[in-house]
């Protein structure tokens, strides 16, 4: 009944905020309700320490009139906040100069609602569940001997999208997510994560279990001279991949503007590589649709290699006179859509087949403080983090300390040489990935740090 009661009033306050668009001359309107309800227990010290949770409604519009669009927002949904709103959206609305490439709002169109967006468990899920998972963590790490910090989410979250083409849609969505950082006195670390939309499907000893071995075997590390290596990179950095491309190249407003990478037909990486973006698969954190409440379609980024297509929202789509993919980002959106539901294909390799393709070269946990150097040909300067390891003849030989990187991303997929055939799901910076490991050829390492 809960449930229903809150689609219920998502809907009913987006007609209301219509109506007063209208009241304010919006020759069109949208209005997005963004309903969350999180909560976040954390541990440190090998302690859970913190419980807490955040219950917030937002409603953002987007005031158009003629080809000026003003966008304001509110958390306060009495009816003169809501009546201030739209006052504020057309105020703003009118300030703007006209965007000469704005044509309109998206109208109604197909929106099937996916299968595996919600979860009734994560929606439940305890104080204590939360704080029971992070203590299975904090065993894995007391029985290595390195001491435990992480957090686990749950969080529901409710989309609501309403403009003035008729466009009336909404959904539930749950999420969750447990990190962990495992340290000893010397500094080793080691790190996991997974995410879910069942967080019953998280497994905390298995996750502290990961952290926990590798800052054990992180113990003595050494300093290696930097250079070109063959490398295996573990999931975690894999996923800051992705999120590079996303952000560099595979927008159509990046591509529009020829600041991407993305070439249709371009070979940019392995024939082994295929990545696409599909919010309607259960296997990922599924969505049906987007912030302009446009229905999810996949999208083939990566076809064997080679460039496929790239992502649309509606003004994006406009432009060459297609129809949005639905993934918009919420307005104001100077960044254009994105891609919010990634997968790689997986291979065939083991873990411990990917290890073996060593002769000598490293095996990477995940990437820290990455950057663009050079977008188009997606160069990316950042460091390793939380377990970096050393292979030789197949097998790791012992920890080394972490290093700089300045390397192509496109250079790094070109060289992929092998594929695991197991995948993650993990939150990427920009939405879900769903990644496998990967070996590659050769990657530049630049430096060494302290740690």
């Amino acid at each position: 009944m809960v449930i229903e009661h809150v689609k219920h009033t998502s809907l009913d306050l987006g007609e209301q905020v219509l109506g007063l668009a209208e009241w304010e001359g919006a020759t069109q309107a949208e209005v997005l309700i963004q309903g969350s309800d999180s909560q976040l227990t954390r541990f440190a010290n090998s302690e859970v320490h913190q419980n807490v949770a955040e219950h917030d409604t937002q409603v953002s519009l987007r005031f158009v009139i003629g080809k000026r669009i003003g966008v304001a927002s509110t958390n306060r949904l009495d009816r003169d906040s809501l009546t201030r709103l739209a006052e504020t959206a057309a105020r703003i609305a009118r300030l703007q100069p006209e965007q000469p490439e704005f044509t309109s709002l998206p109208g109604p169109g197909p929106v099937p609602l996916v299968e595996g967006a919600y979860s009734t468990a994560t929606a439940e899920a305890t104080p204590e569940e939360r704080a029971d998972a992070a203590r299975a963590v904090i065993a894995q790490a007391d029985s290595a001997g390195v001491e435990a910090y992480g957090s686990y989410t749950t969080t529901t979250e409710t989309i609501a999208v309403a403009n003035s083409l008729g466009i009336r849609c909404e959904e539930e969505r749950t999420s969750s997510q447990l990190i962990t950082v495992a340290m000893g006195p010397d500094g080793e670390a080691g790190y996991a994560e997974r995410g879910a939309v069942d967080h019953t499907r998280l497994d905390p000893v298995a996750v502290g279990q990961e952290a926990a071995e590798k800052a054990r075997a992180s113990r003595g590390a050494v300093a290696l001279e930097p250079g070109d290596y063959p490398v295996v990179l573990e999931e975690y950095a894999v996923a800051d991949i992705l999120d590079m491309l996303a952000y560099t190249g595979f927008s159509a407003l990046a591509v529009q503007e020829q600041r991407s990478f993305f070439e249709p037909g371009r070979g940019i990486a392995s024939e082994l590589v295929s990545i696409w973006d599909d919010g309607t698969d259960p296997e990922g954190m599924p969505s049906s649709f987007d912030y302009e409440g446009v229905g999810k379609q996949r999208v083939d980024l990566v076809e064997r290699g080679i460039c496929h297509e790239v992502v649309h929202d509606s003004q994006t789509a406009s432009k060459e006179g297609k129809r949005s993919t639905g993934h918009a980002l919420p307005a104001p959106n100077p960044w254009g859509p994105f891609p919010l539901n990634q997968f790689m294909a997986p291979g065939n390799a083991s873990r411990e087949e990917l290890i073996g393709g060593l002769d000598r070269g490293l095996l990477v946990t995940r990437f820290h403080y990455t950057n663009p150097v050079h977008p188009k040909l997606v160069v990316v300067t950042g460091m390793t983090r939380d377990g970096v390891f050393l292979v030789e003849g197949g097998r790791i030989a012992r920890p080394v300390k972490n290093l700089r990187f300045t390397q192509s991303y496109l250079g790094a997929l070109a060289g992929v040489e092998a594929i695991g055939r197991e995948r993650g799901i993990l939150r990427g910076y920009f939405g879900a990935v769903v990644v496998p490991a990967l070996r590659i050829s050769s990657f530049t390492f630049t430096g060494v740090t302290e740690h």
